[in-house]
């Protein structure tokens, strides 16, 4: 009896538009991409993420404090920072005096993902709504500012790039008073003070 070849069923297709976004983000930033569609940014090499609340994340770019590049995905801001920087979170927020207050700020370091916003520029097509768009995009060579921890004996400032320190704590307080505002439904109660 002879064997009958079975019919191969051809690899789903991946939409020109999600093809492109990969090859730029691997290509023009140098950056590692895997999975898909969508495309999804590995972190953890050339950088790690905060990430928190969208109401949080836009209060947070009002005030004065320098960032890197900023991704909005759904209800969630992400704020790309020095790679190692998602193991200095916990360390931070102890030492800031936030350790042990519920905050809805995460990092994502070594072995962590996001999904690929479109890159900056015209349009490929039309973005599906929740899709992840840049507010602030990533440049060739960004990683070099990314916010992170000042070296031994060096301080932050403008040679060096955003001070993480100052970013963390700016976050965390917006995260907390974004998360006392929904808990009073929008409406803000003063503070009282005995």
């Amino acid at each position: 009896m002879a064997a009958t070849a079975l019919p191969t069923v051809p690899s789903p297709r991946v939409a020109p538009e999600e093809d492109a976004y990969a090859s730029w983000y691997e290509r023009v930033l140098g950056w590692t991409v895997t999975g898909g569609p969508p495309a999804q940014l590995v972190t953890g090499i050339r950088f790690d993420v905060l990430e928190l609340p969208s109401d949080a994340g836009a209060a947070l770019l009002r005030r004065p404090v320098a960032t890197g590049p900023v991704a909005l995905m759904g209800r969630r801001m992400r704020f790309l920072v020095a790679a190692g920087s998602a193991e200095e979170l916990d360390g931070l927020l102890d030492w800031l005096e936030w350790g042990g207050v519920a905050l809805d700020l995460t990092a994502l370091g070594a072995g962590g993902r996001i999904t690929a916003p479109a890159p900056p520029g015209p349009p490929l097509g039309e973005s599906p709504r929740g899709a992840a768009v840049w507010l602030r995009p990533p440049e060739q060579g960004c990683e070099a500012l990314l916010p992170a921890l000042p070296g031994p004996g060096r301080a932050a400032g403008p040679a060096r790039g955003p001070d993480l320190v100052r970013l963390v704590s700016a976050a965390a307080t917006e995260c907390h008073r974004a998360r006392l505002e929904r808990r009073t439904n929008g409406v803000r109660q003063p503070l009282a003070f005995s």
